[in-house]
């Protein structure tokens, strides 16, 4: 079992190109393309910021290229890749197929691509058939992934797009192809209030589960915290998708544990060491299970 990590977390401190040879170094196989900065909004206002990231300008090609061969020369590969969001915002809207072509070009499999969280499965697919025929071009797979809202009142996440396992599945046989597939997010799925779980989801989706967000939290919030510090049963988890025979690569997204506990270059590289022994160790709970 192939493991993988984002790299935006780190990056943040190391930038992109130091963060992918850090993690090769520590002992990733894989890295997941973190596209946040070619399209970021203010969430306040919902429009664009301005922005002089290479992605976001003209040299996103150059750039991406270049990323995938570092990679290559310390041993590791992109697996897959996280387009910028929300997708209802428009300008964000007309960056998707540029963050496809990235993907394709730093090697990854998967983009994964968040659904609008207010429509339903049939609104959603009008996104996806959209992007579709370019992903395809290009030989990179959507992977579309389960959402939150949040109830204030009471408190605790309430329903989204793909936030409950029928609304997931339901989401992808609206599209029904191949180049369609599912990212679960394991958080996401164990938050209070949107009356599912990790295993349920695993076994619902089956073999359309291609790629994951792996993060452990409190069973409550969204807390993208490093597998094994919080309250996820990473057991039942695996087990699960042991169960389905997942084929995939496990990716992390514990993007919190190093934005909150790592601000200069030496916890950076502390915290991406304890990331892989964190993963490395989900990884061998599979491969024994």
């Amino acid at each position: 079992m192939k493991i993988s990590t984002e790299i935006w977390s780190s990056a943040n401190v190391l930038g992109e190109e130091r963060a992918i040879y850090e993690l090769a170094k520590a002992g990733f196989d894989a890295w997941d393309f973190s596209m946040f900065e070619m399209a970021r909004i203010d969430w306040s206002t919902n429009k664009l910021q301005p922005s002089t990231h290479p992605l976001s300008g003209n040299d996103y090609v150059a750039f991406a290229k270049r990323l995938r061969k570092i990679g290559e020369d310390n041993g590791i590969f992109c697996n897959q890749s996280h387009a910028p969001f929300p997708s209802y915002v428009p300008e964000i809207r007309d960056m998707l197929k540029r963050a496809i072509e990235c993907t394709a070009i730093a090697g990854g499999q998967h983009c994964i691509i968040h659904p609008d969280n207010n429509k339903s499965a049939e609104e959603n697919a009008e996104m996806y058939f959209e992007l579709l025929p370019f992903a395809k071009e290009h030989g990179v797979k959507i992977a579309t992934e389960n959402m939150w809202n949040w109830n204030g009142n009471e408190d605790h996440a309430s329903p989204a797009a793909c936030s409950h396992h029928d609304d997931f599945l339901a989401h992808l046989n609206a599209v029904n192809d191949p180049y369609f597939v599912a990212c679960l997010d394991i958080g996401h799925a164990e938050m209070k209030g949107l009356d599912t779980s990790a295993k349920k989801m695993i076994l619902t989706l089956g073999d359309k589960l291609e790629a994951l967000h792996i993060h452990d939290n409190d069973r409550w919030h969204d807390s993208h915290r490093i597998p094994f510090s919080m309250d996820i049963n990473w057991e039942e988890v695996v087990g699960a998708l042991k169960q389905i025979n997942y084929k995939g690569v496990f990716t992390l997204e514990a993007d919190a544990h190093i934005r909150t506990t790592a601000k200069t270059e030496e916890e950076v590289l502390r915290e991406i060491a304890n990331l892989k022994r964190a993963a490395r160790r989900l990884a061998d709970m599979f491969e024994k299970a």
